[in-house]
């Protein structure tokens, strides 16, 4: 059983490093961007996120290496690279923030206080509509 426990926290340090990859062309699909990335390293996924009712690209996707070195290299090389006409982006992709139960909070945009009135730009001077 202490082998077993071993072998877990071994495997543990080996931690797979995500990237963000941003500005993705619309025609790159995830097996594309699991290609475009596998040449630094072994790609444990590769995703493009997409709009989940017309499922079309929203331009950007995460790539996750199974190991921090060729997440490192990736991310050296392809920052700014041009690929299909677009300069993308990449980054190491940082953690979701929490959002409240529900779903989306839009915040204030400043586009009101969200009881119905709204004040656009000018703070002295509150326009009722």
């Amino acid at each position: 059983m202490d082998k077993l426990f071993l072998v877990e926290l071994n495997d543990r340090e080996k931690m797979s490093k995500k990237l963000y990859i941003g500005n993705l062309p619309f025609s790159v699909d995830s097996d594309k961007l699991k290609e475009i990335f596998s040449e630094f390293g072994n790609v444990e996924e590769a995703t493009v996120i997409t709009d989940k009712f017309s499922r079309r690209s929203k331009g950007f996707g995460f790539v996750t290496f199974e190991n921090d070195e060729d997440a490192d290299k990736a991310m050296a090389a392809m920052n700014s690279k041009e690929v299909e006409g677009r300069s993308i982006k990449v980054s190491e992709a940082k953690p979701m923030e929490e959002r409240p139960e529900g779903g989306r909070s839009f915040g204030n945009r400043g586009y009101g206080d969200g009881g119905g009135n709204r004040n656009f730009g000018n703070r002295d001077r509150q326009r009722r509509f």
